[in-house]
């Protein structure tokens, strides 16, 4: 009998036969082995368990304890969901698209035609179904098919034929069979159903076939699988406190702003008390940019096509921009994208010396982005946001430390939203992918060894990542964890050298030549006041402090007839010093007066009876707690305006 050579990866090599699979791998090294070994790699493709090992080459055994053992247990879970539904009755027409892992579970999309959609209500029978095959501990097998043969399999499936259609010519299709059930799949599977204890169904959600709005709309069924219990029951703990933090709902109950058809999708309403928190962040930013030397400007939300076409928009994000507006006189325009050829514009609108240099050009600036309806989520995701962008145009060899002055700023900006869950990542180019990156590798590693150099300088922990850089050059994104568990970039500096080159900005040098070309730095601090808002909200869990409330003192007097004008009178006080006042005018009981303000999240309550007006006193409960403080008018006074000096950092609830 002929035999296979294995390689290991400690550099160990193994003569076995022929016929032979992982799972006697793993047990000829030692029982214990067999029983935690997931799967296999042979050559980096993975072998199932129970798979004859087909050849030669570097093998490795993935076990329980390896992180991308989880992912093999959830994609084996969306299969078991499959084979549960086809089981029962009224699914087992349903029709299948794909079945991956995800973070923190896995989904399959399905259709069932005319048939009866899966509604959460369904999802006990479905969980019990699915207990049932892992009792049968049914051994998951893969095995390699022709074209035909896969078509015949798969015929009365039309998602999984055209799937395969599309399918290179010499692509090799290979199915996992676990019992009735098979499924057309490359690997990287569970040994049995056995081994797919603990999971549980979350949600359904409508998703078009492989993502496109000209697609059928298919159920997406989403669930959680782990290989502990306790696992599974932390992640749905976790994601009622995600339902509890959506700035959507959030957004709703404090009437903060609101989205309808009518208006337009991706296009929300800023309601007043959401629009002070946004005016409060862009009075913020906007200043903290002027203490840095920046210089505020406005440009038209609107630009010629041309723009974009020169500064390579057009050709690298057309799919993300609305479609020009024809003037019927030969002029085309254009609903920005992005600021920085409008910036660029007012860099080139005159002769620049390198005196002027560096020139920091800031602006709360509206964009629009051609998103698809099936992608907007509530502030999140839309089709207007305005960015806090800026833009520096510097010298060539004083980049790294006008690169280093906007990230101390940046930090600085973070520590004063008390935002510290976050982490830097160097975004570089593939420089395989010719079509997204402008192709001069010569910019390309300068830029990047810059960028890397200035980071090291400032002795900061950060990865790298490639394929995440701008078409026109290398960033620094600070990705940021959000309250609902996920990761988001919420500022960046990008380095280009690119855009000076297109426009051919230029500047006169110490020695009174105007053939300097300027390095450009793209800067968003916060982001867009949207996306910001929303990472607010849920980070807060509405309960803002107290310099961003929009509210930020509730005053009840215990009778309106006797105490309201004295309630009046602290109010106006407290306006005149620039605070967020309201009397409460609503003949109602005072236990639900105070609970009111409790559940709108208001960081202050003035309590005003004939004791305080006596005394020119004020009862204070502060949000979040259950015992209130009387003290004088003016110390009250004090406190509040140092809560909101020192951007609330002292507050215990925060």
């Amino acid at each position: 009998m002929s035999e296979i050579s294995l390689t290991f990866p400690d550099g160990a090599v193994k003569r076995f036969d022929e016929t032979t699979t992982p799972l006697a791998v793993a047990a000829s090294i030692s029982k214990s082995l067999a029983k935690k070994s997931v799967s296999a790699k042979l050559n980096g493709e993975y072998v199932g368990m129970n798979d004859i090992i087909p050849a030669s080459g570097d093998f490795q055994l993935i076990t329980t304890s390896d992180d991308e053992a989880v992912s093999l247990l959830r994609h084996s879970a969306s299969h078991l969901l499959a084979q549960a539904l086809k089981r029962i009755p009224k699914f087992a027409n349903m029709h299948f698209g794909v079945g991956p892992f995800i973070d923190n579970g896995f989904y399959y999309d399905t259709d069932n035609g005319a048939g009866n959609q899966v509604s959460v209500e369904d999802f006990s029978e479905i969980e019990a179904m699915m207990h049932k095959i892992v009792a049968e501990d049914l051994p998951i097998v893969s095995r390699e098919l022709t074209r035909d043969e896969a078509l015949k399999t798969f015929l009365e499936d039309p998602y999984k034929v055209e799937l395969i259609s599309d399918l290179p010519v010499d692509e090799k299709i290979t199915i996992a069979v676990q019992g009735d059930h098979v499924e057309l799949d490359k690997g990287g599977l569970v040994p049995s159903t056995g081994w797919i204890k603990h999971f549980k169904l979350t949600s359904v959600a409508g998703a078009y076939w492989r993502g496109k709005s000209s697609n059928p709309m298919m159920q997406r069924i989403y669930g959680i699988a782990e290989w502990k219990q306790a696992d599974v029951d932390a992640e749905v703990q976790r994601r009622e406190e995600a339902k509890e933090r959506d700035h959507r709902t959030i957004g709703r109950d404090l009437d903060l702003f609101f989205t309808s058809q009518e208006v337009g999708s991706g296009l929300p309403v800023w309601l007043p008390n959401g629009a002070t928190i946004r005016r409060q962040v862009e009075r913020y930013i906007t200043d903290k940019e002027l203490a840095n030397g920046y210089q505020h400007v406005y440009t038209p939300v609107l630009s010629n096509l041309n723009l974009y076409k020169t500064s390579g928009h057009w050709d690298h994000y057309r799919e993300d921009m609305f479609p020009p507006m024809d003037m019927g006189d030969g002029e085309f325009l254009e609903l920005r994208p992005m600021n920085c050829p409008s910036h660029i514009m007012v860099f080139k609108h005159k002769p620049r010396s390198y005196r002027e240099l560096p020139m920091r050009i800031a602006e709360l600036g509206m964009m629009h982005r051609y998103e698809k309806s099936g992608a907007l989520t509530g502030l999140s995701r839309v089709r207007e946001m305005t960015l806090n962008d800026g833009h520096t145009f510097v010298e060539p060899e004083k980049l790294e430390e006008e690169f280093k002055s906007i990230l101390t700023m940046m930090m600085g900006v973070y520590r004063d939203f008390d935002i510290t869950d976050y982490r830097f990542r160097l975004s570089y180019r593939d420089p395989q992918n010719t079509e997204k990156y402008f192709d001069d590798d010569d910019m390309w590693e300068k830029s990047q060894a810059q960028l890397k150099r200035a980071m090291d300088d400032l002795k900061l922990d950060y990865f790298e990542a490639e394929g995440e850089a701008a078409f026109y050059g290398p960033k620094l994104d600070v990705q940021t964890k959000t309250a609902l568990g996920g990761e988001e970039t919420m500022s960046t500096i990008q380095l280009d050298f690119l855009l000076p080159e297109r426009f051919n900005l230029t500047y006169i040098g110490a020695d009174g030549q105007d053939n300097h070309r300027p390095v450009m730095l793209h800067r968003g601090i916060v982001g867009t006041m949207e996306r910001f808002t929303a990472y607010l909200i849920e980070m807060y869990k509405g309960a803002f402090p107290t310099w961003l409330s929009p509210l930020q003192v509730q005053i009840i007097p215990v009778n309106l007839g006797a105490h309201g004008d004295y309630a009046t009178s602290v109010q106006k006080h407290l306006q005149d010093t620039g605070l967020r006042a309201n009397v409460e005018t609503k003949d109602a009981k005072m236990g639900y007066l105070i609970r009111e303000a409790q559940t709108n999240k208001i960081p202050y309550t003035l309590v005003l009876g004939d004791s305080e007006v006596d005394n020119n006193t004020v009862t204070v409960r502060r949000y979040g707690q259950d015992k209130t403080e009387t003290m004088s008018y003016s110390a009250f006074q004090n406190l509040i305006l140092e809560d909101v000096s020192n951007y609330s950092r002292q507050m215990p609830n925060n």
